[in-house]
């Protein structure tokens, strides 16, 4: 009788530490998606960083084009709220067609496109977009990790009675935003 009890104590504890060792596992992978998309957001940040001094230099050179840099002041806004990967998505793509407007306009102006302040900031552009795409591919491969973990069993028992949820990839939806911006300037 002793020897049952200590048997079904022993399957009870080891029992207890797979789930610990599984939980604990879950909130690691779940953190470094946190942390990813805080890699995402900071680029996002850099890049509404740079759009003020884009506006600022088109517009010392193209004053009538007003609706152009107020739309692009206005996406810049909405993607500086954007509170969720959805959001962040849908405000970062109006965005992108804004400053493929002030593009196209700076593209009229080959006196812009010839100062070296508009220069640094097309590489400026260039770069955070890069960074952002890096940053993106990092936050969706921790996502695949973090969601194959809390599907797959026995983790989706300890998933499911602990509230984790799957987390969203932050992908681009447009076929036209997928290239990476080329500015040419």
């Amino acid at each position: 009788m002793a020897v049952a009890l200590i048997v079904i104590a022993a399957v009870i504890l080891l029992g207890a530490l797979i789930w610990i060792l599984i939980r604990n596992s879950i909130i690691g992978s779940r953190n470094r998606v946190d942390e990813a998309w805080s890699g995402i957001d900071v680029q996002l940040k850099r890049r509404h960083d740079l759009v003020p001094n884009l506006v600022e230099t088109v517009k010392g050179y193209a004053t009538h084009e007003q609706a152009v840099f107020t739309k692009t002041t206005e996406a810049r806004a909405e993607a500086m709220k954007a509170g969720t990967v959805e959001a962040t998505r849908e405000a970062e793509a109006k965005l992108s067609g804004a400053l493929a407007d002030l593009r196209a306009v700076a593209e009229n102006y080959p006196d812009l496109r010839a100062t070296e302040n508009f220069q640094q900031l097309q590489r400026d552009l260039n770069e955070i977009e890069d960074e952002i795409q890096a940053a993106r591919r990092i936050y969706n491969s921790n996502v695949q990790a973090y969601n194959t973990k809390i599907q797959i069993f026995p983790n989706s028992i300890v998933a499911n009675s602990g509230g984790f949820t799957a987390r969203e990839f932050f992908e681009i939806d447009d076929a036209a935003e997928r290239a990476t911006p080329e500015v040419k300037f």
